[in-house]
């Protein structure tokens, strides 16, 4: 697929309107979120079969060495405890320097960014990236990350929850790890609705015109809709899909939904412009801190769980670092302050037990620490073929006028 130039013209608008994305303001907004190259969001649009891909299959194994003086880590906005003290922590461990870049601001933007490079089989310096599952699928797919060695991840097998240990994008989690987790479902404010909502189709509801706002996340957005027509999206073909994109057009051209965002919706529920949004789970936490009228509800057709995951790209100088590194932030004790800090729900074993000495109404928090009734409803999308995969987010992206 080729990008002709009134095809570019039309996505640059678009970059430069909603420039914003995916955890860019998870906590307080992260300055300079757009510093990233749009031009290389626009690359990320483009052709991924025009660069050299390899088969997981053939993916390299993380290569046993010496403990490195430095590595590179790159990772979201405000994603890791305020003062940076795991860094600190694992620094006095093993001697290693992290250099910890805040270089992901949206998965696409990111993929056209290091696309060329890990197609070369070059990381660009970097050991680690933190990216979400489709996003993980896609890069293990085109063979841009190593197998990892679970010899080396003790903590990790022994740790991680078990709703996170078998994703449909990596069933066995040889690529990936878990940096953080969380929940999609509804984010209303509770003064202006006419009662707690209860289904995705709530946002459908016609007293609720031009106050409903969606994500511009497809793989968010597509399969809650999917879900509210009936449809499960583990097993969706993509005439399903399209029908929910569909919907979501409609619903677009009639002003039922008043815009579609990143996290900016934070700032549309605060003055009230927004009464329904379908939002994240973190997010839902940090409102809800400063106003008691925010609340947050599992739809009872379901839900997605999904994670952002920690992976080693191909020909990373020090992927046997970057693995010490995964296995240590699943110590319960040092993933305890990024989980307090962040609010996302913790993938670690132990930690609830350790909050719950300092903070007993956050150990208490099911967005958190969901227990196993509470995760009942969860579900997540099947992963997209390449071809798939194209044709949705094109139909996706013309629906939300992007």
């Amino acid at each position: 697929m080729r990008v002709d130039d009134a095809e570019l013209e039309r996505r640059f608008e678009g970059l430069l309107r909603d420039a914003l994305t995916r955890r860019s303001l998870l906590r307080r907004g992260a300055a300079g979120a757009f510093g990233a190259s749009i031009v290389a969001q626009l690359a990320a649009c483009g052709d991924d079969e025009l660069s050299k891909t390899r088969s997981p299959d053939d993916a390299p194994r993380v290569r046993k060495g010496e403990i490195s003086k430095s590595m590179l880590f790159a990772n979201w906005p405000l994603y890791i405890d305020e003062k940076r003290e795991t860094l600190t922590r694992f620094r006095r461990r093993y001697g290693t320097q992290v250099r910890y870049v805040e270089e992901i601001n949206d998965n696409q933007q990111f993929f056209g960014k290091v696309q060329q490079q890990y197609a070369e089989g070059e990381s660009g310096g970097r050991d680690l990236h933190v990216v979400s599952d489709w996003m993980a699928g896609r890069m293990i797919r085109l063979g841009y990350v190593e197998r990892l060695d679970k010899r080396e991840l003790p903590t990790v097998e022994r740790n991680l929850i078990d709703r996170l240990r078998e994703p449909l994008f990596d069933p066995k989690r040889e690529f990936s790890v878990p940096w953080q987790s969380g929940m999609t479902g509804i984010v209303y404010r509770k003064d202006r609705v006419k009662r707690e909502p209860r289904s995705v189709n709530d946002l459908f509801d016609p007293d609720y015109k031009g106050k409903v706002t969606v994500l511009r996340e497809l793989y968010d957005t597509v399969p809650m809709v999917l879900l509210g027509m009936g449809g499960d999206p583990k097993t969706a073909s993509v005439d399903e899909l399209m029908e929910a994109i569909d919907k979501v057009s409609e619903a677009s051209s009639s002003g039922q939904i008043r815009r579609f965002t990143g996290n900016e919706y934070t700032r549309d529920l605060g003055k009230g412009d927004s009464w329904l949004v379908l939002g994240w789970s973190g997010d839902a936490i940090q409102l809800q801190a400063d106003n008691p009228q925010i609340g947050f509800v599992q739809p009872e057709e379901g839900f997605l769980l999904w994670s952002d995951n920690m992976q080693i790209p191909i020909g990373a100088p020090h992927g046997y670092t970057a693995e010490k590194f995964m296995d240590f932030v699943y110590r319960p004790e040092i993933q305890k302050p990024i989980t307090e800090w962040v609010n996302y729900v913790c993938p670690v074993k132990g930690v609830q037990e350790l909050v719950e000495r300092d903070d007993p109404a956050l150990a208490s928090d099911p967005l958190i620490f969901p227990t196993d009734e509470s995760l009942a409803g969860a579900t997540d999308l099947r992963p997209l073929e390449r071809e798939e995969e194209r044709d949705v987010e094109s139909a996706f992206q013309q629906a939300i006028g992007a």
